[in-house]
């Protein structure tokens, strides 16, 4: 990670303004706006829906350019005198505080002189990759489009060149979050792909590509989708289902890998129903919730008079799912006698009934499943080697929901409906700050911790209303940095500014400074911050250069 460190935004913060009275919010001297994010998903939709994908990308990457190279030069204006660095990062803490994205510089390695430049960022919390998964479901492809035409419109203007940026990764294809890298087009050696979404388009001259925009749309579409039973787009979900994709039209054992909760029975499923098997029974049991000593008789059957209170013959759970598929959940816990058995029927096919000594002939899909490290079990001599190898054929790891959390929202969906089926209420959904949170939790206890979490929101939830960060968790939540609001001056401070105001003040009076030397302890404070740059210790201060000049002079005629 780099070492680069952000300095302090005051005098970004302190350029912004409010003005209720007449409509207006200023950046300096730019004038802005506020958006709900919803608006700017439904301005997505549309542009992809009448002008298709390349289209709408075209429209929104210059968008995103002319604001980027628009902080440009409120950075040569800001920073003018601070470091090539610090000027520069301007961009990315400008793009933070207009919200639409969370920065973290990688790698940055530039020389403007020699027109060298290398950028390395990490995004999180984009609000373009959200909007498009909330309309269209994963993508394929990155779809930042916006946010990667602002990085390369402020990085081209101010480095007097064309940087392109890419983006590598993308939250919307499944990842956690999304990366992206820039560095002089030329530099490039497939730039001819990107450059013409920074060029001025005729919409009527890519008409005639609509069609076959509509006919890779239905392509996507018509791909071959996990059952109802699996929920997930996530790199991580989708690695796991495409291993039991290709393992559902054959007969090989395969052995499920995961932490608990992970919804390793739900893979299970999947892979039953995929299969040719799924006309005959899915059978489960959880070899960890059985007593070792009725483990054997659950799994092979027993015969009338085996031992004492066996009454009847009785199938075991191999028998009942012949044709079909045996699920063993927690595979690791099972006693070394009846390992051994079940390494038997593997290999041979066959098992015998407690107390009998007629073998019987099945055919049964074994699907294994664990959270216990069964390489450590085995040098421990807690399970035997041949059985792991004979297991161990076909794993397939199920990431954690941590690892998954661009599939919490299609989670939090299915859930809601069913739990609000079963609870008999109608919710208008999950607010964003608690679909924030629920992102920003780290789920220890996985998809069956996010079931509880959901159910208890939609419990506590008024009927019609939305689920709030309170319904959801009981004790507060710091998924969120501190938070700002709007002061009096139209400035954005602190939410508890109030209480923190008072607190200074007390500490002012309790040291017995006076007014005057408040101000000139404040005054010489700004200016040290500010590097001696008086017109920046004045924005820090948030009055204008010559306010501050009158109260230095003043400050020199009492002397």
């Amino acid at each position: 990670m780099s070492d680069i460190h952000y300095p302090q935004n005051a005098d970004l913060r302190s350029l912004l303004r409010f003005c209720s009275e007449k409509g207006l919010i200023w950046l300096d001297e730019s004038r802005m706006i506020l958006m709900h994010a919803a608006a700017l998903s439904e301005l997505r939709k549309e542009l992809i829906n009448s002008l298709g994908i390349d289209q709408a990308r075209r429209i929104l990457t210059r968008m995103g350019y002319a604001a980027g190279a628009r902080d440009a030069e409120l950075a040569r204006k800001i920073r003018g005198d601070h470091s090539l660095q610090d000027a520069f990062v301007v961009g990315p803490q400008l793009h933070m505080l207009e919200g639409m994205v969370h920065v973290t510089p990688f790698k940055l390695d530039f020389d403007k002189d020699a027109s060298h430049f290398y950028g390395d960022f990490l995004w999180e919390n984009s609000v373009e990759a959200e909007v498009h998964v909330r309309e269209f479901g994963h993508a394929e492809h990155p779809v930042c489009w916006m946010q990667i035409g602002y990085a390369s419109g402020y990085t081209s203007a101010f480095m007097g060149r064309f940087i392109l940026f890419k983006e590598t990764e993308c939250m919307a294809t499944g990842r956690n979050r999304c990366r992206i890298v820039g560095k002089p087009v030329e530099e490039w050696p497939d730039a001819a792909d990107y450059t013409p979404y920074y060029e001025a388009d005729s919409i009527v001259s890519r008409m005639l590509e609509l069609r076959s925009e509509v006919d890779a749309l239905r392509a996507t579409l018509e791909r071959r989708l996990p059952p109802p039973s699996l929920i997930g787009s996530s790199a991580g979900f989708r690695h796991a289902y495409t291993l039991i994709d290709k393992a559902a039209v054959t007969q090989v054992t395969v052995l499920l890998l995961g932490e608990t909760g992970v919804g390793k029975e739900r893979f299970a499923r999947a892979l039953h129903e995929m299969s040719p098997r799924a006309g005959g029974p899915f059978v489960a049991i959880n070899c960890a919730a059985l007593p070792h000593d009725l483990i054997e008789s659950e799994l092979f059957g027993v015969e009338r008079g085996a031992f004492t209170g066996a009454q009847v013959s009785r199938m075991g759970k191999f028998e009942r799912a012949d044709g079909g598929t045996l699920f063993l959940d927690e595979v690791g816990e099972l006693p070394l006698a009846a390992q051994a058995k079940l390494l038997r029927v593997l290999q041979e096919g066959e098992i015998e009934r407690l107390g009998d000594d007629r073998t019987r002939k099945i055919n049964v899909r074994l699907v294994a499943a664990t959270n216990v490290d069964l390489h450590a079990a085995v040098k421990a001599g807690r399970f035997r080697s041949d059985l792991f190898y004979r297991l161990n054929v076909y794993p397939v790891v199920i990431p954690p929901l941590r690892e998954r959390v661009a599939d919490i929202p299609l989670l939090v969906e299915a859930m809601l409906k069913r739990f609000g089926a079963l609870h008999g209420k109608r919710l208008a959904g999950v607010t964003d700050k608690a679909l924030r949170a629920l992102k920003g939790h780290a789920w220890p206890g996985n998809i069956r911790e996010l079931e509880n979490t959901i159910e208890r929101g939609v419990i506590l939830a008024p009927q019609d209303e939305w689920i709030e960060v309170d319904h959801l968790f009981a004790g507060p939540q710091d998924f969120e940095a501190s938070q700002e609001g709007i002061n009096d001056a139209g400035s954005l401070s602190a939410a508890d500014a109030k209480d923190t105001t008072d607190t200074l003040c007390n500490q002012v009076i309790a040291a017995g400074m006076g007014l005057d030397g408040f101000e000139q302890a404040l005054i010489q404070h700004a200016v040290k911050e500010a590097k001696g740059n008086l017109s920046g210790a004045a924005r820090l201060l948030g009055i204008t250069r010559p306010q501050l000049n009158y109260r230095l002079k003043k400050k020199e005629a009492s002397v």
